[in-house]
């Protein structure tokens, strides 16, 4: 299954749409089958290995991703990162951002190849190394990136930047340039140590919430830039209802888009002719709740639809159930 992915993922025809993910997909089964408590895997390279490939010594979904939150480039920029120690299965969150303009992003210095070696950037190479050992393989290893415009929201204070974003939209295109550049190194450092794709998790860009035309002015170049940077294969997702700015999605040149529940696969098909399109199963509603009858029901209809892998729309709840990771596998 492994070489199946990597034979789609680089543009060759396969005989029927795998079921794996590049998005994060680790599991409180999976954390408890190796002793690993939740906020502390995002800290200790080892354990991060271990806790990405978790899910698939349980389940046999054959994919890893890493790291296992988003905020490992806004911490190595500055921002201070609160891990949630008092709480079992939640993800980190930023709890102080890291500047105060966008116009500080550019400043000398500021953000520049010193930065790959600050906060956890170096720690997640470590932990794909380690993946790779233990289950390369066997899996395909997704290192996961935020989207320039994702990084912003995290990095500068959201009053200021959204003010900016009105008054001096040339200094946002600016930042979100050198965010870009500084993500493609990013990118390109997970390849090195072993992943086998790179997903860019826009999350924040999506057109879903900034809307298409600030979407077209401020996002896309960035990913633009980011993915003529980055090595292939690149796998951009979004989340939300993004019907409207399909075509938009179809400009960034990735090899692969991932679109969420919100949206019709049948319709992305149609508009996302020449890129790979993958999803779309609802995280929560399939994955979490859903019995194996109801998930293999939506494994169907994603493939009847057109898509070329199928995948969780976001991010899997870290309570998802394991049997349901088995039933997608195995629809």
């Amino acid at each position: 299954m492994r070489q199946k992915i990597l034979d789609l993922l680089s543009g060759k025809k396969v005989d029927s749409p795998p079921a794996f993910s590049g998005l994060i997909h680790v599991t409180a089964e999976g954390l408890q089958s190796e002793g690993l408590v939740f906020h502390e895997v995002h800290t200790d390279a080892r354990k991060m290995a271990k806790a990405a490939a978790s899910a698939f010594k349980l389940s046999g979904l054959p994919s890893a991703a890493l790291p296992l939150d988003m905020y490992v480039e806004a911490e190595a920029l500055g921002a201070e990162i609160n891990f949630r120690e008092d709480l079992e299965f939640e993800f980190p969150l930023v709890r102080k951002a890291a500047f105060k303009s966008v116009k500080e992003i550019t400043a000398e210095n500021t953000v520049g190849a010193e930065i790959l070696n600050k906060g956890r950037i170096k720690r997640v190479c470590d932990a794909i190394r380690l993946l790779k050992e233990d289950v390369g393989s066997e899996v395909v290893i997704s290192g996961v990136i935020p989207g320039a415009y994702t990084l912003l929201l995290l990095v500068v204070e959201a009053g200021k930047m959204f003010l900016e974003m009105k008054k001096e939209p040339a200094a946002v295109t600016e930042a979100l340039e050198h965010l870009a550049l500084l993500l493609a190194q990013v990118g390109a450092n997970y390849r090195d140590a072993g992943a086998d794709f790179i997903t860019i998790h826009d999350m924040g860009g999506s057109p879903a919430f900034i809307g298409p035309a600030r979407y077209e002015q401020f996002v896309l170049p960035a990913e633009k830039l980011l993915i003529e940077k980055l090595p292939k294969p690149r796998v951009l997702s979004v989340c939300g209802n993004v019907t409207p700015a399909l075509h938009l999605l179809a400009q960034a040149g990735a090899d692969a888009v991932s679109i969420d529940q919100m949206v019709d696969p049948a319709v992305a098909r149609l508009v996302l002719k020449n890129t790979l399109l993958f999803g779309n199963l609802d995280p929560v509603e399939t994955l979490y709740w859903g019995s194996a009858a109801e998930i293999a029901e939506s494994v169907i209809g994603a493939r009847k639809a057109g898509v070329d892998a199928v995948w969780a729309g976001c991010d899997l709840l870290v309570q998802t159930p394991i049997q349901n990771l088995v039933a997608m596998k195995k629809a």
